[in-house]
């Protein structure tokens, strides 16, 4: 009987620290400083030449601009959605607008991008 109170303990442990990990990963993005990042502190971007849930960022535009990829099986939930590329292969938007880091931003917190042609807008906090 000891045994099996130490089993059952220890799995209520293990269920209390990956529970929180795996909420966290439901969202692909999160707010820092007031602006959105992906999980490695790169500054995402909206383009408005997008519209109706479509990138239209592709070929050499997507080399300048990766898109935000989303993995096999990701779903939507809330006001996060997964597009359909031109590719073939799937891309994270928010709110109906695709999401996009820049080439140019060498660390996290670069936001060398915004207002970059007028079309090219860092998301902010005010945003979500």
């Amino acid at each position: 009987m000891k045994h099996i109170a130490q089993s059952w303990k220890a799995l209520l442990v293990t269920a209390a620290l990956t529970l929180p990990t795996m909420a966290l990963a439901a969202e692909p993005a999160m707010m820092k400083d007031g602006m959105m990042v992906d999980h490695h502190g790169m500054t995402l971007y909206t383009f408005d030449k997008d519209s109706g849930g479509k990138s239209m960022c592709n070929d050499e535009c997507a080399k300048n601009w990766p898109p935000m990829m989303a993995p096999a099986g990701a779903t939507a939930e809330g006001k996060w959605s997964v597009i359909k590329r031109d590719d073939g292969k799937m891309q994270y938007a928010y709110d109906g607008k695709p999401l996009y880091t820049f080439i140019k931003d060498t660390k996290p917190g670069d936001m060398t991008g915004d207002k970059m042609k007028d079309v090219w807008h860092v998301v902010h906090e005010s945003q979500k």
